[in-house]
């Protein structure tokens, strides 16, 4: 069982959350978001990306324990709060097609899932949490067993070039654009 929820985690909730949000970046990309809701929304997604690269690195790198997964539901909160934040700063500037708001379905629900596969492998250290069994580990240490390079090498490189790289290139698309009608209502006023 820890074998196949492992492999899921794994194999099919990081791959998909991976293109998740490169179709929501492509969402974006479409609605031009440089054009409406702009810079804002696009520093909120940074914010988000932000917020669940912390779980997700040290899911990656971290033995989880009592204090990880603690860390892992605090920020899936926070994340949640600023999805609620995200969500009505896009609704008021720009179309927020049906498609798009099915990608952000699973942008919330994966995570929520790789959370509950991570409880599932670390149960002892969740039971903790609660003071029932073993005492609860809030160290920082790196993995027992470390996850395979060529897994972690592959999943850093398509977090580069799926998420990091499109939706920096998503704020500064922004950034260009309100330079842009900045200077141009500027000389419209001269």
């Amino acid at each position: 069982m820890r074998e196949a929820a492992q492999a899921i985690l794994l194999w099919f909730v990081v791959p998909m959350w991976l293109a998740a949000g490169f179709a929501d970046w492509l969402c974006h990309r479409h609605t031009r978001i440089e054009a409406t809701s702009g810079t804002k929304e696009s520093l909120i997604h940074l914010l988000m990306f932000a917020q669940m690269g912390v779980p997700v690195l040290c899911g990656l790198f971290l033995q989880v324990n009592a204090g990880i997964l603690a860390l892992m539901v605090a920020v899936f909160l926070l994340h949640e709060a600023t999805v609620m934040w995200d969500l009505r700063v896009a609704n008021a500037a720009r179309p927020v097609l049906p498609l798009e708001q099915k990608i952000h379905s699973y942008l919330e629900l994966l995570p929520l899932a790789a959370l509950c596969l991570l409880i599932t492998l670390h149960w002892t250290q969740w039971q903790a949490l609660f003071g029932m069994g073993e005492p609860a580990d809030f160290g920082l240490r790196l993995k027992d067993r470390p996850l395979p390079a060529g897994y972690l090498a592959a999943v850093c490189m398509a977090a580069l070039l799926l998420i990091v790289l499109p939706f920096c290139e998503e704020t500064w698309r922004c950034l260009r654009h309100a330079r842009r009608r900045d200077a141009g209502a500027a000389s419209a006023r001269s």
